[in-house]
């Protein structure tokens, strides 16, 4: 099973709307049985980011894991959202 995480600031709000719309994301490329979804913040998550087949990010992260990490605002704004879910694909071998 393939690991996901999705980071923000804090671990609460817009990590679980980047979540949720991850999951619906999975169910329609009915991939939901062969991903696990993590939900954190992201100071709990820094030194683990290599736990995980993929990192998507509502908040800004450390240049020094930018390579390591999808940028997940576009899961928010709507714009760029189908990038992130292109990124998710390939890093996820959906």
């Amino acid at each position: 099973m393939k690991k996901l995480l999705v980071i923000c600031g804090a671990g609460h709000a817009t990590s679980t709307i980047a979540s949720s719309k991850i999951k619906a994301w999975l169910d329609e490329q009915s991939a939901s049985d062969s991903v696990k979804i993590y939900q954190s913040k992201i100071a709990d998550e820094l030194n683990r980011l290599e736990d995980y087949d993929a990192v998507v990010s509502t908040t800004v992260v450390p240049d020094s894991v930018k390579d390591k990490v999808i940028n997940g605002l576009g899961l928010l704004t709507g714009v760029g959202a189908d990038n992130i879910f292109a990124a998710l694909k390939e890093q996820l071998e959906i």
